[in-house]
């Protein structure tokens, strides 16, 4: 069932985020069931057919995985769309959240699937950098001034760091709602990846 929300009107809707505890994490790490749930987040409902020939894969997995999908609560079947036979897939969250407590757990299948899980996030990320360099000489000069390739080094406590890494999703979050563009033929799909890590300094 989806989750309630809870947003009182006028203020932006926050994203329902689903937190994985073991189970679910091992539900859906796999490289193919991770691609599948990104499909549909970024391009909205589909089927299993459609879904295949987009990733280069034979409806029979992609049919199977969904299911799996399902079974584990990260998509559910979009009636709305489609009169056919064939079933219409949404998901039923904006995102997902992994407790980094998992990647410690005393089971090594739990483990394991954090490995999964987060090796396959950093191929996405690596994925969607790459394909951005290629392509930008095909954006207008304002798109590519408007992208940005940056890091920072900074002397913080864990405590600090925490506090940052929220106040930037807070940030980012309090654009999903912006009043509509005077020219919707304007606006883009815009990807923005936050990575941040301590490190010690070479000896």
């Amino acid at each position: 069932m989806p989750e309630k929300n809870e947003t009182p009107p006028g203020e932006p809707q926050e994203p329902k985020v689903r937190t994985l505890d073991s189970r679910s994490l091992r539900g859906l790490a796999h490289p193919l069931r991770i691609q599948l749930l990104r499909a549909l987040r970024m391009s909205g409902p589909a089927t299993a057919s459609q879904l295949a020939e987009r990733l280069g894969e034979s409806s029979g997995a992609t049919s199977y995985h969904l299911r799996q999908l399902a079974a584990h609560g990260f998509i559910e079947e979009a009636p709305e769309h489609g009169k056919g036979r064939e079933r219409w897939w949404k998901p039923s969250h904006d995102g997902t959240r992994l407790d980094d407590s998992l990647s410690f757990d005393d089971s090594p299948e739990t483990r394991g699937a954090a490995e999964v899980f987060l090796a396959e996030i950093m191929k996405i990320h690596t994925q969607e950098l790459s394909s951005w360099l290629g392509e930008s000489v095909d954006w207008s000069p304002a798109w590519r001034g408007s992208s940005d390739l940056s890091d920072f080094t900074l002397r913080l406590t864990a405590e600090q760091t925490h506090e940052l890494v929220h106040k930037l999703h807070e940030l980012i979050n309090s654009y999903r709602d912006l009043p509509p563009a005077e020219n919707p033929e304007d606006v883009e799909t815009v990807r923005f990846h936050t990575h941040a890590f301590p490190r010690r300094n070479a000896e």
